[in-house]
């Protein structure tokens, strides 16, 4: 994992303990949707605080591939470790660090959604989802079936496009994609943060479709075409476990 000697593009240090989780993300797409912050602040926990790119805050629906996923020092099976994941995200920061904060997790792995639900307070679901290649286009479906959640469906084609030059600090791109961990709440409301490293995003132009999409339902809200979107064929990340963010 020689990827882990690549540090320089990060905002701060790697932490100092071993990582935790191996995975990788494949056939990732990003569609992000601008929205107001005054309509999206209200569904952020106390403790983090909403970032905003030129007056808007950002919600992102991400679909991709989970693989080989394992706990350090424990093989990937892959019946157990490879499984569909659908996101919807936004940006947020505490303790002067970026990160994304999940609203939902859909994945089709019951094995998954319970150890994320226990071990990382993160709002995973139960999915019904379906991956596959049609006429040269990754077709996406996913229909949530979480008993007692809110329904959540989404469907979209998509085809990569040519390679994009790496993000420059400071664009959309960049601010979108090159977050280095992720917060999430208990039921108590306590905050944490959980670091993960990987390269640089190695993103692509993409063509997208997008047919049906009701995951803002959980936050009364219609997410309409996507103002912006990318693609990445494949990542290796590792993961930390939780912090308290005070």
């Amino acid at each position: 994992m020689d990827f882990l000697n690549h540090t320089s593009h990060r905002p701060w240090p790697l932490p100092s303990g071993p990582w935790l989780l191996y995975m990788e993300w494949h056939n990732l797409l990003f569609l992000h949707y601008p929205i107001d912050p005054e309509v999206l602040a209200p569904h952020i926990p106390e403790g983090l605080t909403l970032e905003t790119h030129h007056g808007f805050a950002w919600l992102s629906v991400v679909p991709f591939q989970m693989k080989k996923t394992r706990p350090r020092g424990v093989f990937s099976v892959p019946s157990v470790s490879d499984f569909l994941e659908l996101n919807l995200r936004t940006y947020v920061s505490a303790e002067g660090k970026p990160g994304v904060f999940f609203f939902s997790l859909d994945a089709q792995s019951p094995l998954a959604v319970r150890g994320a639900r226990m071990g990382f307070h993160l709002p995973y679901f139960d999915a019904r989802m379906r991956w596959e290649i049609q006429n040269g286009r990754t077709r996406y479906l996913s229909t949530r079936t979480h008993t007692g959640a809110t329904a959540g469906d989404f469907e979209a084609f998509y085809k990569p496009l040519s390679p994009l030059p790496r993000a420059a600090k400071g664009s959309l791109d960049h601010w979108l994609t090159e977050r280095y961990c992720l917060y999430s709440a208990d039921k108590q409301g306590r905050i944490y943060r959980c670091d993960i490293h990987h390269e640089p995003w190695p993103l692509q132009a993409v063509q997208v479709q997008e047919k049906h999409n009701t995951l803002g339902n959980l936050l009364g809200m219609q997410l309409m075409k996507a103002e912006l979107a990318h693609y990445a064929a494949c990542l290796p990340v590792v993961g930390w476990g939780l912090e308290r963010v005070h």
